[in-house]
This record gives C-alpha cells, sequence and structure tokens, in this order.
C-alpha cells in the first residue's frame, strides 16, 4: 500500500511541505525524489505557491529550490508523453502553472538566464495554446534584471511565440522599451497579418470591423510605418558610419605619399612663378626677360642709390 503512488492518497498539500522539510532539513536524495515522484503524480492539482520550495544556504540566505521543481516537472511531462501525447488537457493545465511560476520566481536577483529558459523549456511549445502567461514572466524578468545585454535579452525572448499572442499582448510587446529590437518587429509584423485577415476574408471581401478597432489598427498601422522609418535611419547611419570608417583607414595608409606629391606640385609652381617675377632681384629692368624661362637673366644688378633731396 506505501508503495503506490495513488493520487488520493497524500493531499497535495501535505507532499509539498514534506518536500520543504526535506530540502530544509536537507535529508538523503533517495527521500527527497520519491516525494517529488508523488508529486509529479499529481503535478495538474498543483499550484504555484505550492511550487514555491525553499532553500538555505550555510549563512542563512533563503533561496528558491529549483533543481526540485525541474525535476517534478521533467518526471510529469515524461510520463504525459508516453501516455497522452504532447497536447493533453493536463499538460496545459500545466503549462500555465508553469509560466506563472516562472513569475513568481522571475524577481529573484539569484536566477539566471540558462536557469529561467532551462524550466519554461520543460513545457512542450504544443502545450501552450496561448503565451500571455509566458511573456508575462519574460518582462518580469526583464524588468528585474535591467544589466543583461542583447545577446541574453534575445535568448529569453526566444522562448517566446508571436503567433501565440494575444492581440493585446503583442500591441504590449510592440511598445515595450525592454525587449530588443527584433522581437518587436515580429510583434508588429504578425500583428499586421492578423489585422489584414480581420479586414478581408479569404476571397477579399471587405469586411466590417467595428469603430474601435478600427481606429486601434491605424494607430498600430502608423507605429509599424515611424518603426520603419526609424530602422531605414538607423541602417544609412550606420552604412555612412562603415564607409567613413573604410576610407580613413585606407587613406591613412599612404600619408606621406600625399603630404610629399602636395608639396613637390607647390614648390614646383612656386618655383616657376619665381622665375617669370622680373623683380625678385630688385631690377626693374624686363629687357632681358626671354619667352623661354630658360633664357631668362638672373645676374644681379648693380646696387644704386636713390636720394630723396
Amino acid at each position: 500500500m506505501s508503495r503506490r503512488l495513488d493520487k488520493g492518497l497524500f493531499p497535495i498539500n501535505f507532499l509539498c511541505s514534506l518536500l520543504r522539510c526535506a530540502v530544509f532539513l536537507n535529508t538523503s536524495l533517495a527521500s527527497k525524489n520519491e516525494v517529488e515522484k508523488r508529486i509529479s503524480a499529481v503535478l495538474e492539482h498543483v499550484t504555484v505557491d505550492d511550487l514555491l520550495v525553499p532553500s538555505f544556504t550555510y549563512d542563512g540566505e533563503r533561496l528558491l529550490d529549483l533543481d526540485s521543481v525541474r525535476r517534478i516537472i521533467s518526471a510529469f511531462v515524461e510520463k504525459e508523453k508516453s501516455k497522452k501525447g504532447l497536447c493533453s488537457v493536463s499538460l496545459q493545465r500545466v503549462a500555465k502553472t508553469v509560466d506563472s511560476y516562472l513569475a513568481e520566481i522571475a524577481t529573484c536577483l539569484e536566477l539566471t538566464v540558462s536557469k529561467f529558459n532551462a524550466i519554461a523549456n520543460l513545457v512542450p511549445k504544443s502545450a501552450r495554446k496561448s503565451e500571455d502567461d509566458l511573456y508575462r514572466a519574460v518582462d518580469i524578468f526583464l524588468k528585474a534584471h535591467p544589466s543583461l545585454g542583447e545577446i541574453e535579452r534575445e535568448k529569453v525572448c526566444s522562448l517566446m511565440d508571436p503567433l501565440k499572442l494575444s492581440c493585446d499582448a503583442r500591441l504590449h510587446a510592440s511598445q515595450n522599451k525592454r525587449l530588443p529590437v527584433n522581437i518587436v518587429l515580429h510583434a508588429l509584423y504578425y500583428d499586421q497579418l492578423k489585422l489584414r485577415s480581420e479586414v478581408e476574408d479569404k476571397e477579399g471581401t471587405p469586411v466590417i470591423v467595428p469603430e474601435a478597432l478600427g481606429t486601434r489598427d491605424s494607430s498600430l498601422a502608423k507605429e509599424n510605418e515611424d518603426l520603419r522609418s526609424e530602422l531605414m535611419k538607423m541602417k544609412m547611419y550606420v552604412s555612412d558610419l562603415q564607409n567613413n570608417v573604410a576610407a580613413g583607414a585606407s587613406s591613412s595608409n599612404a600619408p606621406s605619399n600625399k603630404k610629399n606629391s602636395k608639396h613637390t606640385f607647390f614648390s614646383s609652381v612656386s618655383k616657376k612663378l619665381g622665375k617669370l617675377n622680373p623683380f625678385r632681384h630688385g631690377s626693374k629692368d624686363t629687357s632681358n626677360i626671354d619667352e623661354d624661362l630658360d633664357g631668362v637673366d638672373i645676374t644681379k644688378p648693380r646696387r644704386r642709390r636713390f636720394s630723396i633731396s
């Protein structure tokens, strides 16, 4: 009787409390695995508060035992895959519980991107009919971890499928500055596709839409165009910067040659102009100037003294 994993054998609250005690007392791994196995058997009836299993470090800091929760969810998903497939009602209910659990633990500073994604990926994507709860968890995580880089934020947002977001969630995502630019573009793109499908049916016949929906759709279209315009300006600006850097790099390879050639050119011009100057030696006599520059008489004239009196 004690070996049976009957769903009604122990209350859910009792099992979760037993797991908390096992984690707090640091019992053997076999004892914790037995409790985790019993919780995974009734996971579809477990709430978010039941999954919040606290853990403590040596210095008394209170953390969350994420490893136990991961093992519980993984065991349940494997059981559902073998029995009912990836779209069972129980799996869909657990997917909503997991997304709500992620939203609860998203504010924990010790929660890394890899751990957050690992828990979210335990549930198959087909089990989520709507990903609004997952988007809420991702948004809370990004808000609680503002120091994340662009690549890390993209990894977190890769969990979501914009096609499975509701219209309100996509509208919020299109205006969310915490999301990467490509995620915002996807949200706007899919929202525009849905707008077209709502405005026209398969034969292209216009469909009457409510006035409020039409106003919201027009505002979304305007925001989409503004965003495209800003992106085009940004691309042109980056392209100009790249061209300027490339031109500067090529010109820096031979700066002395240009300077020497420039100096040689002006020197030759100044020499020839100097030869054409009849007064360069103080003489005003221009009788010796010949048309040929090589025949110019450059003999120094006799110094004369002029008196004003």
